[in-house]
This record gives structure tokens, sequence and C-alpha cells, in this order.
């Protein structure tokens, strides 16, 4: 990063003055078709902010989410407790939400906020007809839409389509800079000017107004350009692995059909066996099949996340069809006993 920032002529940015940040806030607009966009030191502070102004040019307090959104799962009430806003939970846990069901609510909404792919179901998606009519929706309304594009880049891949299609219609985006970029940590909210500004404003009055945010942006901003051309390709992978994964039913991949460059892998075992059989695997074979399991739905069950990046696309076939062999196998044995 030092050697990157000397070579570039990169100074650090003072309070987030700098021509390093401008310049990765001016890229990523233009990736995405806004007029603005603006760093800040974490999606979790982004998404609650974003959602609060919308809320407020909206007239109303009330956002509708999907009951595994990051904001309900994995940010601790910030929204309840900051008073930000209020959620309402629409659609079923497994898959994503329905026009025809964000309809059924009779309120009106500040906003509307869609992950682009949902991560914790696998990394589903709305088909590109379903976003289309979303976005439709939103604009006869007037209801600001959201993006929750920490994977949005990934997303893009899966449409066959760029970040910019994707993200047109939507009211404000958030990209995170570390997931699927892989730098630091950070995130970039786009919108208006006038949007991105207030959100500035409000990212200061919540702590976020860090002496410098070069360091995250150089390690964002220096392979940015690389990870984004790579999508494409993980997302080819992705499917080549689908077609390998028809030959071990014991293993089964959620979503049926790839969406995007991640998805779930379901086995017949309790997590606890899962990772005891992982580390068996590595001990034995020198292979490590998963970093975590979660708990399933069906008793007896559980699942691990794939995310199909430069691991993966480094694997040949033959050592990608040796560890499904060796899970597969284990699995077996597990089910035979």
């Amino acid at each position: 990063m030092a050697s990157w920032c000397e070579a570039n002529g990169i100074a650090a940015d003072v309070y987030g003055e700098g021509d390093a940040i401008q310049a990765l806030e001016r890229k990523v607009a233009d990736l995405l078709g806004f007029e603005s966009a603006v760093f800040c030191i974490t999606g979790t502070m982004t998404q609650v902010t974003a959602l609060r102004l919308a809320c407020m040019d909206g007239n109303s307090q009330l956002v509708a989410l999907h009951p595994t959104a990051h904001i309900l799962k994995h940010e601790r009430g910030n929204h309840q407790l900051l008073n930000a806003f209020h959620a309402l939970q629409i659609g079923s846990p497994h898959r994503p939400f329905t026009l025809e069901e964000l309809k059924a609510i009779p309120d009106r909404l500040g906003a509307v906020s869609i992950e682009l792919p949902a991560r914790e179901i696998g990394g589903q998606a709305p088909s590109w007809d379903e976003l289309d009519a979303f976005k439709a929706w939103a604009r006869e309304t007037s209801t600001h839409l959201h993006m929750d594009g920490a994977r949005l880049w990934e997303a893009a891949a899966g449409y066959g389509r760029t970040p910019k299609e994707v993200a047109a219609g939507f009211d404000s985006v958030y990209v995170s800079l570390y997931k699927g970029i892989g730098g630091m940590g950070g995130a970039i909210l786009a919108g208006s000017r006038d949007f991105t500004a207030r959100a500035a404003e409000w990212f200061r009055r919540q702590g976020g107004n860090v002496f410098t945010r070069t360091p995250y942006v150089a390690a964002a901003a220096m392979q940015i350009d690389e990870r984004l051309a790579a999508m494409p390709a993980c997302f080819e992978r992705t499917r080549q692995l689908y077609a390998m994964l028809h030959g071990y039913p014991l293993l089964v991949p959620n979503p049926a059909q790839p969406q995007a460059n991640m998805l779930h892998v379901h086995m017949p075992v309790e997590r606890e066996r899962a990772l005891e059989v992982r580390n068996q695997i590595a001990e034995e074979h020198g292979v490590w099949l998963f970093n975590y399991a979660s708990h399933a739905a069906l008793p007896g069950h559980c699942y691990t996340e794939w995310y199909v990046g430069d691991l993966t696309l480094g694997l040949s076939d033959e050592q990608l069809q040796r560890a499904l062999n060796l899970w597969h196998a284990a699995m077996a044995r597990e089910v035979a006993q």
C-alpha cells in the first residue's frame, strides 16, 4: 500500500479531504451512475444513515426489509436504539420478497431496502424483470429505493449486467470496500449530491469523521479495477462448480441455480459433526473444505457458505474434484452410520 501510494503521489487525507479519497468517490459514483458518492468508515453506519435520511424525506419512519437483512441480523438493533427508523419485515426468510408482498403493506413507507444479492439466503436475488418491477413501483409511488449493495459487484456478474445497469432506478446504493474488493474496510454511499452531503454530516454526528481515511481508500483503490474485472470469471467458475455438484447428491446447493458467485452447501449432518469431519479431512489430506457451518432448519442438517473467489479460481478441476470427493465420501459415511 505504501509503495502504491508513493508511486501514485498519494498523500494522506485530513478528515476526508484529499485527492485519493475524492478520486475514489468519483470513480464509484461513475461506476454506479450517480452524481455523487461519499466514503464512510463502516457499512453499518452507512446503511442506517441512508435509511434515516430517506425516512426524513419520505415523511414516514417505516422501512421495508427482508427478514435476513444485515440491519436486522448483524447490526445489534442500531436502527431502533438510534431512533433512525422502524423496520417492517416482509416476505419469507428463505427467498427474496416479491412485489406483491411489498404492495400488500398498507402503510406509507419511508424506504424499501433490497440486498443484492442476499447473503443470508445463499446469494439469491430477484430476477431481472422482478427488479425492474420494483424500480417502476418505487418511481410510481415516490418511495425511496435503497440498495444494500455490499456484494453489488457479484450481483452484476450474476445478472450479466454492468453495476450501473443494476443500480439504475435506485435512489441510494451502499457498496463495501472490502467485500469482493478486498480492501481493509470502509464503505461508499452513492446518491444525489444533496443526499450524500447530508449523509456526510450525519456520519460526523455519529463519530464517523475519522482523522484519515487514506489507508482504507488506498487498499481499495489499488485493486478495485482488478477485482471488478475478475467478477465474471468468478461467476463462470460458480456455474462450473454447480455442474460438478450434480454428481454429489449429499452436497445440496442453495439456490438451485447460481445467481451470484456465492452459495450455501447443505450437508446431512449436525453442525458440530460437520466441523469435526472438516478438521479430520484437513489433518489427513491437507484439504480445508470450509471455514464454518451453520445450523439448518431441518434437524440433522447444517450448511456452509461458499464464496467463489480467488482461491476457487486457483484450483484446477482435478483439485476441486478431489476436495468434493473427500467431502461427499465423508457425508456418505455419516449417513450410513
